[in-house]
C-alpha cells in the first residue's frame, strides 16, 4: 500500500508543477512579442480587395450562385 501512496503523491506533485509551468508560459508568451504598427496607409486600407477572377466566376457558376 505504501508504494501506491508514494507514487500517487509524486504524480500529483508532478501534475501540479506541470500545470504551474504551463500557466506561467501562457502568461509570458504574449508579453515577449513586441507590438507592430500598421504599415498600410489610408489609400491602401480603402482600396477594393475583392476581385471577381476566372476561378471565382467558375465557383459561382458551378454552385449556381447568381452573378
Amino acid at each position: 500500500m505504501k508504494k501506491q501512496d508514494k507514487a500517487t503523491v509524486a504524480r500529483r506533485d508532478f501534475l501540479r508543477v506541470m500545470a504551474t509551468g504551463v500557466g506561467a508560459a501562457a502568461v509570458a508568451g504574449p508579453l515577449t512579442t513586441p507590438a507592430v504598427a500598421d504599415t498600410e496607409n489610408n489609400d491602401e486600407k480603402r482600396k477594393a480587395r475583392y476581385k471577381e477572377t476566372d476561378h471565382v466566376k467558375t465557383f459561382y457558376r458551378v454552385n449556381r450562385y447568381p452573378s
